[in-house]
């Protein structure tokens, strides 16, 4: 199913903002270059507060970003379940079953260099139903601290190893921690991409208490609510067992007995 696809890219009003800023600080110093502390103060100023910005990920001042469904899927009592930083041979494949067991879909935010490493898993997404979406090529550490060059690499480089092992093209990008860069979205625009986060995660990284993680996640849970797991790297259990497989069977019990359906996201964004 296709999402809605882009309209041209237009900066945000924040960009705007900040381009409007940089031109009235480069005329104040033409015409008064004694002032150039409070104009390289205000830039500095500015730089500041876009990248504290890009620290939110749920924030739209950088560009659009979908962290919940929109109201036809609501309407149809749908919630988006999505996982992060695969594929994973083993962690992928225990949750697809899990999920196959369920009649549930999800999105799976595929790391490039991890598609390229695993095609099979990439495949066995796409088999059972899923979507296959870019979180982009390396996963770096600093990736909102990339210029726009450098962002470009990383999304187009996942783009393309994403699509060659799915054989369907990405819709949307995850990035990296959630956090993103002033320059990434026009980068996004050329790729046919739209930003997408959550409306909530279970920090299923950091912690390994199945009942916690259950509790963030399902607290208030309400249709158009994208929920946000790790099919790899998940913290591990008392036990040893990933938390996000531990927790997933009663997630999906607790979707159904609220009478939602956990769908993929381009199910949900489908007219």
């Amino acid at each position: 199913m296709k999402t809605p696809s882009r309209p041209r890219w237009s900066p945000a009003p924040a960009l705007r903002l900040s381009l409007a800023l940089h031109a009235a600080g480069l005329a104040g110093f033409a015409l008064h270059p004694a002032a150039w502390p409070w104009v390289a103060g205000a830039l500095i100023g500015n730089h500041a507060l876009l990248g504290a910005a890009g620290m939110v990920p749920r924030t739209r001042l950088l560009g659009p970003n979908l962290t919940r469904l929109p109201g036809a899927a609501r309407a149809r009592g749908e919630v988006a379940l999505t996982f992060d930083d695969g594929p994973d041979p083993q962690g992928t494949s225990e949750i697809l079953a899990i999920l196959a067991r369920h009649g549930a879909k999800a999105s799976f935010f595929c790391v490039g260099r991890r598609a390229l490493a695993h095609p099979e898993t990439v495949r066995a997404i796409v088999g059972g139903g899923h979507s296959v979406e870019n979180h982009s090529h390396t996963h770096a550490t600093a990736f909102a601290c990339k210029g726009p060059w450098g962002l470009a690499r990383e999304v187009a480089t996942a783009q393309g190893a994403i699509r060659a092992a799915a054989g369907t093209t990405p819709r949307f990008f995850r990035p990296p921690f959630g956090f993103r860069s002033p320059f990434l979205d026009p980068v996004l625009a050329r790729q046919g991409l739209l930003q997408a986060t959550w409306t909530r995660r279970g920090f299923d990284t950091a912690f390994g208490d199945p009942a916690a993680l259950l509790r963030r996640l399902t607290r208030n849970l309400a249709a158009g609510d994208i929920l946000l797991l790790h099919d790899a790297g998940s913290a591990r259990t008392p036990s040893g067992e990933p938390v996000a497989r531990a927790v997933l069977p009663p997630l999906l019990a607790r979707i159904e007995a609220s009478g939602l359906r956990a769908v993929s996201l381009p199910m949900a964004l489908a007219p």
